[in-house]
């Protein structure tokens, strides 16, 4: 029978990985080639202990136990000090199963049947295990409570700001890359009021019914005054919210302008790792200027209300011009009202798409935005909304565009976590820090002009400033 094998490798940061395999030789060619995302930015690699085990049970069991080993103990094991292993263990993680390990062999050639490798990539082992690898395999796992507990954890380790939750969820979103881009990304965004809960449960419970897994991150407004969020989007959404096909996460918006959160690019990424094949971004209540949902999805969707302003209102620039699909809710209340708003917005849509510079224009010729008219509450034009979606999604295909627009998003994205993480080590700058206290008394009391003040900070993050202006 085939052996299975427990790992270590030394990372050029010197931090350990470990892993289990059933093919030393294959196993090491992955680590060099960068297949195995946390090892892939951290080589050169360096094999410093391997035992063998009987079935992939046993080398899976001690593959868990060793990563709730500390480093010395780990380091003990390396150097063959059994005693030593003895000594360090906890009273938790004796080790009761060592019998089961046979003296580490030589590496054995590539060869035979190697489709029973680990398909899950194994996380460092500093200390405590990291929760990484758990996320992982639950994420991509089989849908199910397990699977929505496993997203849920993975998101929150996403918007964490602890700098150790950060490092781990970039491993987390390396590894799950692979596996998102085939989901649908919807955005959806209006006024309060217009109805987006409604009309996303309709649309979800539609979809659900037609073979579909939705996912829906919602978007809550947090306090200027408290800093916190209600978070109550869930629950306008009772049937869907317990769908075992949907999965909803609502997140706060954290002072972040645009109508979403910070992470809500990384919170899609891990529903299309779990397989929700559509993908619905439910904005704050927004305004003419507050387009970012529009920079992360497929299709921006902008929900309107009937009698909600004038001719004049209808074609100002900002979210109208850059909507892909316009929908009138609750139609039902008054027809004529919902027709004359189609009419002023579909002739609104025709004249935006007839000026502007064609290179920055948001639709190509293949595609007009157009005008619905439904009604969420009563389930009505619901079907029709998601055939224009699907026609949308056929023509941009088609052309090109949907590829280049996901492209054009993650260098967005890439500049965007440039700009905040240039601005989080600009505050955290020592000189900075020093200067930063009485440059802002200076201010407030008008003893020197914020731009001057500012112009001094940014000379202080590159040592050229003086140490404070009088």
């Amino acid at each position: 029978m085939r052996p299975f094998y427990v790992y270590i490798l030394r990372c050029a940061d010197g931090s350990y990985y470990v892993g289990h395999t059933d093919d030393m030789v294959l196993r090491m060619q992955q680590h060099e080639n960068g297949e195995v995302g946390y090892t892939a930015l951290r080589k050169p690699l360096e094999l410093m202990w391997q035992g063998e085990f009987e079935t992939r049970e046993g080398a899976l069991a001690f593959e868990l136990q060793i990563k709730g080993w500390s480093r010395a103990k780990k380091e003990a094991l390396m150097a063959g000090d059994w005693e030593r292993v003895q000594e360090l263990a906890q009273s938790h993680d004796k080790v009761a199963s060592l019998p089961r390990l046979r003296q580490a062999q030589p590496e054995r050639g590539a060869g035979g049947d190697v489709s029973t490798l680990l398909t899950g990539q194994p996380e460092p082992v500093e200390g405590r295990a990291k929760p990484a690898r758990g996320l992982f395999e639950g994420v991509v796992g089989q849908p199910g409570p397990l699977q929505r507990r496993a997203m849920s954890k993975a998101i929150t380790l996403l918007e964490s700001t602890r700098t150790d939750h950060r490092a781990q969820a970039d491993d987390l979103l390396t590894a799950l890359l692979p596996h998102t881009g085939k989901a649908f990304r919807l955005g959806i965004s209006g006024v309060p009021g217009v109805g987006k809960s409604t009309f996303i449960e309709a649309l979800g419970l539609y979809l659900i019914a037609q073979g579909h897994r939705v996912a829906v991150l919602t978007i809550d407004p947090s306090s200027t005054v408290s800093g916190g969020s209600i978070l109550g989007d869930k629950t306008r959404m009772e049937h869907l919210s317990v769908h075992d096909k949907a999965y909803i996460r609502p997140s706060p918006s954290s002072g972040t302008l645009g109508g979403v959160a910070e992470k809500t690019r990384e919170a899609m990424l891990v529903c299309e790792a779990a397989g929700y094949d559509v993908v619905i971004v439910e904005t704050v209540g927004v305004g003419q200027s507050e387009i970012a949902v529009a920079g992360m999805t497929d299709m921006f969707v902008l929900m309107q209300l009937p009698n909600a302003g004038d001719d004049l209102q209808a074609i100002k620039k900002g979210v109208m011009e850059i909507a892909d699909l316009v929908v009138i809710n609750k139609a039902d209340i008054d027809k004529n009202a919902a027709t004359r708003a189609e009419a002023q917005i579909t002739s609104s849509l025709r004249l935006l798409g007839m000026h502007g510079n064609p290179d920055h224009a948001a639709h190509g010729a293949l595609w007009q935005p157009r005008v619905l008219q439904i009604s969420a509450l009563l389930g009505q034009g619901v079907d029709a909304f998601w055939t224009t979606v699907m026609l949308f999604r056929e023509t941009q295909t088609t052309n090109g565009r949907q590829a280049s627009r996901r492209e054009k998003q993650s260098l967005a994205w890439m500049w965007e976590r440039i700009d905040a993480g240039l601005k989080l080590a600009f505050r955290q700058h020592p000189q900075v820090k020093g200067l930063l206290p009485q440059l802002q008394a200076d201010v407030a009391a008008g003893r020197i002009a914020a731009s001057t003040a500012s112009r001094n900070l940014l000379l202080a993050q590159s040592s050229q400033a003086q140490a404070a202006i009088k």
